[in-house]
């Protein structure tokens, strides 16, 4: 006797709400903040605050996928995306990383042919815009604080305005610096030194974003765990077809086959594996197949699996 059984959980719809209004604060105080910074920096002639501000606006077209694969992840499956749209969330963040890997290496290049033609900066400008700059981005990283830790897609909203939030303060730094010393070239260094933190803070998400792109197993699961874990089950003789993967920014999926020589054990079996999948290892969507591995009705899928 064959069975299979498939259990998921899913987000509270409140959370999803309060993330939408954060999202749409959010690009709307940093359009506001990309516009004024974009105004003083070319006022000032300072490269670190007009590459903040290329930084602060690429994180304003960030902010926006990362809010549209959050609303497409909502959509509903339907007979051509049997698994709906959560996918968008994940190639969300994955463009948000490219987009901040290129404007960080074309900010770089700008500062390198900056040391060849220094310009004269007002500091003062540069420490007061970039004062503000702070106080935002640090307040549109706080409203995606908590959802971080759960949610790639929204980890990388938070780790953008966090890091803005430090790049504005070593504009500030700069400035402060520059109005004691004189040195013209401490602008164009400040701009490599941001460059250089917001790509190995924006590493990371593009690593993860690309690895789940291509089905990878999420960063938080370790199958060989999962593995022993459906192996020790009780009537478990072996499992085959394991495979594990991130259906979205914050969501993972399982599929298993169980062999259970005794027949199939109930449905409330497969009710508490789904349940110690969620708990244990964070798998919200578990599909469960169990065979009673006849010989003379051999799986097709085990006769081609490695494990």
């Amino acid at each position: 006797m064959n069975g299979h059984h498939h259990h998921h959980h899913h987000g509270h719809s409140h959370e999803t709400e309060v993330y939408h209004r954060a999202f749409g604060l959010g690009i709307a105080l940093n359009v506001g903040f990309v516009l004024t910074e974009s105004y003083f920096g070319w006022q000032s002639h300072s490269l670190a605050l007009l590459a903040d501000a290329g930084h602060n606006f690429s994180d304003v077209l960030g902010l926006i996928l990362a809010w549209v694969g959050m609303w497409m992840a909502r959509l509903r499956p339907d007979d051509r995306h049997t698994y709906g749209w959560q996918r968008a969330s994940i190639m969300a963040a994955l463009v948000n990383a490219l987009l901040l890997l290129v404007v960080m290496g074309s900010m770089a290049w700008e500062a390198v042919h900056r040391f060849s033609s220094p310009a004269v900066v007002q500091g003062q400008t540069m420490m007061w815009v970039a004062a503000a700059g702070v106080l935002l981005n640090g307040l549109t990283a706080w409203l995606f604080m908590a959802g971080g830790r759960h949610d790639l897609n929204i980890r990388g909203a938070f780790l953008h305005m966090a890091g803005d939030a430090l790049v504005s303060l070593g504009v500030v730094v700069s400035g402060g610096v520059y109005l004691w010393t004189g040195w013209f070239w401490l602008d164009p260094v400040m701009s490599l030194v941001i460059a250089s933190l917001v790509v190995v803070g924006t590493w990371g998400l593009f690593s993860q974003s690309l690895h789940l792109s291509f089905d990878g197993v999420p960063h938080n699961v370790r199958l060989a765990d999962v593995r022993s874990y459906l192996r020790t089950l009780p009537g478990v003789a072996a499992i085959h077809d394991l495979h594990v993967w991130g259906m979205s920014s914050a969501e993972t999926a399982l599929t298993v086959h169980l062999v259970m020589p005794a027949g199939h054990p109930g449905d409330d079996f497969l009710v508490e594996i789904s349940e110690e999948l969620h708990d244990r290892f964070d798998i919200d969507h578990a599909t469960v197949q169990v065979e009673i591995g006849n010989g003379d009705h051999p799986c097709r899928l085990e006769m081609h699996a490695g494990e």
